[in-house]
């Protein structure tokens, strides 16, 4: 390398992460905690909680349809309302209501499958994890 170009000017050297821009890390999203990943683990739970109460609980050929269509139900509201990146940005406790509603939906579903115990667990989970998350959204 000639002594008379710098090393930041070569086509190799990359500006660190500090040294970007706001438009140029733009796209970058943050780190994700223990909750974000909590709260995936529910959300995917809460998807195949769904869809095993679509398969028992209906008859034949109805089961399969309740089997794709909640779950697809479910994950729309999830991308419409409370993903990282909602479509539809709403006010904080219209957000809550509908995570609570989608919460409140697996609760009896597990309950119409029997398993109350089960239910009442997960909603137990879900809603500390959805509290945690409203409280760290609002402040």
């Amino acid at each position: 390398m000639p002594a008379d170009i710098p090393a930041a000017e070569t086509p190799r050297a990359t500006p660190s992460l500090a040294d970007r821009t706001a438009s140029e890390t733009q796209g970058l999203l943050p780190r994700a905690s223990a909750l974000d990943i909590v709260r995936v683990v529910v959300l995917v739970a809460a998807l195949a909680s769904l869809v095993l109460w679509g398969l028992v609980v209906w008859p034949l050929p109805w089961n399969l349809v309740a089997a794709i269509g909640a779950p697809v139900i479910t994950l729309l509201l999830w991308a419409l309302f409370l993903s990282p990146r909602p479509v539809l940005v709403v006010h904080p406790f219209l957000r809550a209501a509908v995570e609570l509603v989608l919460y409140a939906a697996v609760t009896v579903a597990w309950w119409t499958m029997g398993q109350a115990w089960i239910g009442l667990g997960f909603a137990v989970v879900a809603i500390a994890t959805g509290l945690m998350a409203g409280r760290r959204a609002l402040s």
